[in-house]
């Protein structure tokens, strides 16, 4: 005799296997993670596609601190290909990404400017 499991385990079985949550870029790029606690912030991303390369500005914010945002892309930027090249500077084939902070406190807005390497 075949004993069959009851039809809702297989939703449960598809929904484990999703990620629980997907993992955030910054706005205008597909290969940027954003920092998590960082939101962007609305309308303030600017995007153009050259033939040199692509530009892409764009601000997130959250609360958190300078020394966090930094350390977390120095370690999240390298394994994607990105090189340091200054302070809050970085490079990657053709490309150049430097990060701006404003605020302190309980509020830190970050710009990330996205543009090719000259």
């Amino acid at each position: 005799m075949r004993v069959r499991p009851p039809l809702f385990v297989l939703p449960l079985f598809l929904l484990a296997a999703l990620p629980l949550r997907a993992e955030e870029f910054v706005a205008g790029t597909e290969d940027l993670p954003l920092m998590p606690g960082l939101k962007p912030v609305p309308n303030s991303d600017v995007v153009f596609d050259k033939p040199e390369g692509r530009i892409v500005e764009a601000r997130a914010e959250g609360a958190t601190t300078r020394a966090k945002v930094e350390a977390f892309y120095a370690a999240s930027l390298p394994p994607l290909g990105w090189k340091p090249a200054g302070r809050d500077v970085w490079q990657r084939d053709t490309e150049r990404l430097r990060l701006d902070f404003t605020g302190s406190g309980t509020r830190l807005a970050v710009g990330f400017s996205l543009s090719p390497k000259k």
